[in-house]
C-alpha cells in the first residue's frame, strides 16, 4: 500500500507539502498541488483519515440535523449540503430530530460526540436545550432555515442561513387581492418556528398593502403538517364568512388543504383560489397548476456549508445571518389564465370580487364537475 512518502517522492515534493495539500493546513502553489494530486491518483494512495484527525484535531466531517427528511423541501436542502460537503472533501453525518426539542438535543450531542468539525441544524420550535448545549461546548454551528435572532440591533448567537419569508408571503397576498379577493385565509405553520412567524407577518403586511382589514379568524395554524392543514382548512371553510382564497405556508400543508377542498367538493380556482409557500417538483403537474413561492432549497444547503467552513477557518469572527431570495412561480391555481391563452397581460388584470362564500354542493349548488378539481 503506497504511503505519503511514496506520494512525496513521485511528486518531487516534501512529505510536509503532501500533508498541506491533503489537510488544507497551508496554501500550496497550484502547480505543486496538482503534482501531488496527480501522484495520489497514479499511486492509488488513500489517506488514513483516523491518523489525520489525530494530527489535525479535525475529522473533516460535518453533522446535519434536520427534521422531516422525507419532506421534499428538506430533501433538496440535504442534496445541496451533501454536494457542497463532498466538493470540499468532507463527509456528512445525518440525524433527524423529528422537531422534538428533547430528541433534538440528544441527536446533536451524538453528532458532537462523533467529533464532527461542525454542525448544520434546523432548530425546533423550542430549541433552548439545543442552544444551551451548543453554546456550552462551543460547537461551530450554522442554524439552517429557522433563525433564532435576526434583529437589526443585535448579533445572532450563531451563524444562520435562511430564505426570505416576509416579502414573498406578502406578494402572494397582494396578488390574490389584485384578483379581487377580500377574504384571504392563511393556513399557518407550527407556532414557535421563525418561518411561521415571519410568514404570518408577511400575510399581515400583504393585507395592509392591499388595504384589506385584518381578521384574525382567517389565520389558523396547520402546524406545518398535512394532517394539521386538513383540520385548519376545515375550520376556515366553516366560518360564517369563509375565505374565497387560501394561502398555505408550506408544501406539506398545501397537500392537506387540497385533501380537505376535494372532500368538500370544492374546485380550485373556480370555487376557491389557492397559493402556497414552498414550491415542489410536481406543483406544475396538478390541474390547475399551483401558484407558489419557490425557496432556493439546494442553494440554502450549499450556503450553509460555505458559512460553516468560513466559521471553521475564522472561529472568532462575529456571527451573521444570510438570507437568500425566493422566486414567484406564477401558475393558475390563483385564478389567473394560462399564459398563451388569455396571455400574461390578462393574467395581471384584477378580476371582479368573488362571492364571500365558496360554493358548496347542495340542492341549490350541485356537485361541481371534477375537471378542474385538484387531486
Amino acid at each position: 500500500m503506497p504511503t505519503m512518502a511514496d506520494v512525496a517522492r513521485s511528486a518531487g515534493v516534501s512529505v510536509a507539502t503532501v500533508s498541506h495539500v491533503l489537510n488544507g493546513t497551508r496554501p500550496v502553489l497550484p502547480h505543486t498541488r496538482q503534482a501531488v494530486l496527480d501522484a495520489i491518483d497514479e499511486l492509488g494512495y488513500t489517506p488514513n483519515t483516523l491518523a489525520r484527525s489525530l494530527v489535525t484535531s479535525r475529522t473533516r466531517s460535518i453533522g446535519l440535523a434536520v427534521s422531516a427528511i422525507s419532506n421534499p423541501y428538506f430533501t433538496e436542502i440535504l442534496q445541496g449540503v451533501e454536494a457542497a460537503v463532498l466538493e470540499h472533501g468532507y463527509s456528512l453525518l445525518i440525524a433527524d430530530p423529528h422537531d422534538d426539542p428533547e430528541h433534538e438535543r440528544k441527536v446533536v450531542q451524538l453528532l458532537h460526540e462523533r467529533r464532527v468539525d461542525g454542525l448544520i441544524v434546523a432548530p425546533s420550535a423550542a430549541p433552548r436545550g439545543l442552544l444551551d448545549y451548543l453554546g456550552r461546548h462551543a460547537v461551530p454551528t450554522v442554524l439552517l432555515d429557522r433563525v433564532i435572532d435576526d434583529r437589526a440591533d443585535s448579533t445572532p448567537p450563531f451563524d444562520q442561513v435562511c430564505a426570505e419569508n416576509t416579502e414573498p408571503m406578502a406578494r402572494l397576498v397582494t396578488h390574490l387581492a389584485g384578483l379581487g379577493h377580500r377574504r384571504i385565509g392563511l393556513v399557518a405553520g407550527l407556532p414557535g418556528l421563525s418561518t411561521s412567524g415571519e410568514r404570518i407577518s408577511g400575510y399581515r403586511r400583504g393585507l395592509a398593502t392591499a388595504g384589506l382589514p385584518l381578521d384574525d379568524t382567517l389565520i389558523v395554524p396547520g402546524d406545518s403538517a398535512s394532517a394539521g392543514a386538513e383540520q385548519a382548512t376545515a375550520v376556515l371553510l366553516s366560518l360564517a364568512a369563509p375565505p374565497t382564497a387560501l394561502v398555505t405556508a408550506n408544501n406539506a400543508m398545501t397537500i392537506g388543504a387540497l385533501r380537505t377542498l376535494r372532500a368538500r367538493g370544492l374546485s380550485v380556482p373556480d370555487d376557491i383560489a389557492l397559493c402556497c409557500f414552498d414550491d415542489f417538483a410536481w406543483a406544475d403537474l396538478f390541474s390547475p397548476r399551483l401558484t407558489a413561492i419557490a425557496q432556493p432549497s439546494r442553494e440554502l444547503g450549499a450556503e450553509a456549508v460555505r458559512v460553516l467552513l468560513e466559521r471553521l477557518a475564522s472561529p472568532d469572527r462575529p456571527a451573521r445571518t444570510v438570507r437568500l431570495a425566493c422566486t414567484f412561480a406564477h401558475r393558475t391555481s390563483c385564478g389567473c389564465p394560462e399564459e398563451g391563452g388569455a396571455g400574461p397581460a390578462a393574467a395581471r388584470e384584477p378580476r371582479a370580487p368573488r362571492s364571500e362564500h365558496p360554493r358548496r354542493p347542495g340542492p341549490e349548488h350541485p356537485e361541481p364537475p371534477k375537471k378542474g378539481t385538484l387531486s
